[in-house]
């Protein structure tokens, strides 16, 4: 080799050594394992779309998939990234308790687990933060909502929950804290006389209605804890030939519950904006691969949608 091309060579070597990027080395080989409650609910679905195009931005491929609500299936698709020595996983849990022995395998395997939209708060696992909407703040607004919609009326309602899920719990212990205040000072109290599983499912939600109607004929209104669940509750009402009598205060803010709120048959949502989560979650990782120490918790609020705002609302009918 002549003396011109060797030090045409090692130039071009230290150019090299000296580019940076926080794309990996093997970009289209390294993976974020995602594992959401479930893709059958349009809500997850954006979540996941989101994450995959913003990782890919990075060089990350995000392998999403779904835990059709089952914390024994949700598991092992962790085992399975773990398995993998995915770069970071991403989950929403389908059972905050249930799922803590396998986030703990995945914190002794050194892989980095991020929640988004659903919590995890129990002890002995490490969650390298919590994107996630601000859901108590979320269920405050949902009550305020609801004393809105009664126009100072009290009377009986009911809340469609799913207890096993943190952030539901949150939504329903939100509008309970701001019902309890209401009712301290108001003449008319709202008073909360059934609280069913609505499974977050439009089917579920159905049903529990239909028991809840039996049970409490007299509902004046009704808290989902997200926008199947309302809409579920709505089916019920109609059918009972009560859509009219009982206010719905959904929560979501999915295409079918804001329609439904243009349409009348459910009063408002604070809603929630899952493409941001899917997009702070991955930006969160990429923070964190840098070495930026992240807060507990990234809070996305949420914004009240009422009838008039679905009227202004291009996206719908």
């Amino acid at each position: 080799m002549n003396l011109r091309r060797f030090l045409l060579t090692c130039t071009l070597l230290i150019a090299a050594c000296g580019k940076t990027s926080d794309k990996p080395a093997s970009a289209s080989k390294v993976t974020i394992g995602v594992s959401l409650l479930t893709l059958q609910n349009p809500f997850f679905k954006v979540i996941g779309d989101n994450i995959a195009a913003e990782a890919a931005k990075h060089g990350y491929e995000a392998l999403v998939v779904s835990a059709d609500g089952d914390v024994a299936r949700q598991s092992n698709q962790m085992k399975d990234f773990i398995v993998k020595k995915a770069a970071a996983i991403v989950l929403s849990p389908a059972d905050s308790k249930g799922i803590v022995p396998v986030i703990q395998e995945a914190n002794a395997a050194g892989i980095p687990v991020f929640t988004v939209d659903i919590p995890c708060n129990e002890p002995g696992v490490k969650i390298v933060t919590q994107v996630a909407t601000d859901n108590f703040g979320g269920g405050k607004m949902a009550a305020h909502a609801m004393i809105e919609a009664l126009k100072g009326q009290g009377g009986k309602i009911g809340v469609l929950d799913m207890k096993q899920v943190e952030s539901c719990i949150l939504r329903v212990k939100g509008f309970k804290e701001v019902l309890a205040a209401h009712n301290a000072t108001a003449s008319q109290k709202i008073e909360i006389v059934s609280e069913l599983d609505c499974g977050g499912a439009n089917d579920k939600g159905y049903k529990a209605t239909e028991d809840m109607l039996q049970a409490q004929p007299d509902l004046v209104g009704i808290f989902a804890i997200n926008d199947p669940g309302a809409l579920g509750a709505r089916g019920a009402l109609e059918k009972a030939g009560k859509a009219d009598k009982v206010m719905i205060i959904g929560f979501d803010g999915q295409p079918e519950g804001k329609q439904a709120i243009k349409d009348g048959k459910i009063y408002a949502d604070p809603i929630q904006f899952p493409d941001k989560m899917g997009i702070e979650v991955v930006r969160a990782f990429m923070r964190h691969s840098k070495g930026e120490d992240l807060p507990a918790q990234m809070l996305i609020p949420t914004s009240l949608y009422r009838k008039a705002d679905g009227a202004a609302d291009p996206a719908l009918k």
